[in-house]
C-alpha cells in the first residue's frame, strides 16, 4: 500500500511538473499573431499616449505587432468590455476608474473587476495638485484650509463631474481637512483651468502637467500635491500628506495599468509583466512618462491587485459618504 501511494504521489508530481513546463513553453512560443491592446480614451489622450509608448517596445520584444485599439466612452469602461468580449490575444491599458469606482457609479456595469480581470502590472501613477489663481489670497495649504473653514462653501472648485477623480479627491480632502467647498462641474479639465484663470472659480485639483505651464507663466499657484512623496515633475510643491492637519498617509493618485481577461494563461501574464517592467526600466521611457506628468511604477501583478483592492475600498468609502450626504 505504501509503495502504491508513493508511486501515485510521484505520478501526480510528474503531471503537475509537466503542466508547468507546458505552460512555460506556451508563453515562450506565444504570441503567434497580433496582440491587441484596448484603450478607453481617444487618440492623443494620456492613456492612449502611454499605451503607444509601451506598445512599440513590447511588439519588438514579442516579435509580433501590438495594435492599440481606441474604444473611448464611459470613462474607460467600454474598452474593458471590448477586451473581455473579444477574448483571444486581447489586453487593456486603462486608468483606475474602470477597475475601482465604476462598479459603484455605473448600474449593471457588465463585469466584475475582481473576477473578470487579471492584473498584469501597474504602468505609471500621477498625483493631483491643488491649484488656485495667482490672485487667490492663500499662498499655502494651511491658509487655504483656514479660509475654507472660516466660510463653508465660499471657496469653489471645478471638476469634470460627479464621480470623476478630481471630484472624489476633493471629497476626500474636504473630509480630512474638515472643510466644505462648492462644486462646479465642467465638461473638460481645460474648462476648469480656463475658469480658474478667469476668476470664475477659485480652485481645482488637476494633473501637475496641466497646472505647471500656468504656474510658470505666473497665472496660477500650486498649494500642495496629493502624493505621499514629492513628485519629480513639481519637486518644490509640498506634499499634502501630514501637512496642515491632514493624515500622514493622505494620498490620491491617478494611475494607468496593463490588464488581461482572467482566463489568460498565467505564464503569458508573467511574461507580459516581465516585458512591461523591462520597458519601464528604460530611462528614455521613464523620462517621456515624467514629461507627460506620470511616474513609472514597475511591479508585479500582485502589486497591481493590491492597489486595485486598496483604491476600491478608499474611493468606495468616499462614494458612500457623498451618496449619504445627498
Amino acid at each position: 500500500m505504501i509503495h502504491r501511494q508513493t508511486r501515485s504521489a510521484a505520478a501526480i508530481a510528474t503531471f503537475v511538473a509537466g503542466c508547468a513546463l507546458s505552460s512555460g513553453a506556451m508563453a515562450q512560443e506565444w504570441p503567434t499573431g497580433p496582440v491587441h491592446i484596448f484603450v478607453g480614451f481617444p487618440a492623443g489622450s494620456s492613456p492612449d499616449t502611454i499605451a503607444r509608448l509601451v506598445a512599440e517596445p513590447l511588439a519588438e520584444a514579442l516579435g509580433q505587432p501590438v495594435i492599440v485599439e481606441n474604444r473611448p466612452g464611459a470613462g474607460g469602461v467600454i474598452a474593458v468590455k471590448q477586451m473581455l468580449a473579444r477574448g483571444g490575444d486581447s489586453f487593456g491599458i486603462n486608468i483606475n476608474g474602470p477597475l475601482t469606482t465604476a462598479q459603484r457609479l455605473i448600474p449593471d456595469l457588465g463585469y466584475d473587476p475582481a473576477t473578470d480581470i487579471a492584473p498584469v502590472g501597474l504602468i505609471a501613477t500621477s498625483p493631483l495638485v491643488l491649484a488656485v489663481g495667482a490672485d487667490f489670497p492663500a499662498d499655502d495649504l494651511a491658509s487655504f484650509i483656514e479660509a475654507a473653514r472660516a466660510e463653508p462653501e465660499a471657496i469653489s472648485y471645478g471638476s469634470v463631474g460627479e464621480g470623476s477623480g478630481a471630484h472624489l479627491t476633493v471629497e476626500l480632502f474636504a473630509d480630512a481637512a474638515g472643510v466644505q467647498l462648492f462644486h462646479i462641474p465642467f465638461q473638460s479639465y481645460a474648462e476648469v483651468t480656463t475658469s480658474i484663470l478667469g476668476g470664475e472659480i477659485d480652485s481645482g485639483f488637476m494633473a501637475p502637467s496641466a497646472a505647471l505651464p500656468q504656474v510658470e507663466a505666473g497665472s496660477m499657484k500650486m498649494l500642495g500635491v496629493t502624493s505621499v512623496e514629492p513628485f519629480a515633475q513639481v519637486p518644490d510643491v509640498p506634499v499634502m500628506a501630514g501637512a496642515a492637519g491632514l493624515p500622514d498617509d493622505f494620498r490620491a493618485e491617478l494611475w494607468n495599468a496593463f490588464i488581461a481577461p482572467t482566463d489568460t494563461d498565467p505564464a503569458i501574464i508573467e511574461r507580459l509583466n516581465v516585458e512591461l517592467n523591462q520597458i519601464l526600466a528604460d530611462e528614455g521611457v521613464r523620462d517621456r512618462l515624467l514629461a507627460m506628468g506620470w511616474q513609472a511604477e514597475p511591479g508585479t501583478p500582485a502589486d497591481l491587485s493590491q492597489r486595485i483592492e486598496d483604491d476600491t475600498a478608499l474611493w468606495g468609502g468616499v462614494i458612500d459618504a457623498v451618496q449619504t450626504a445627498n
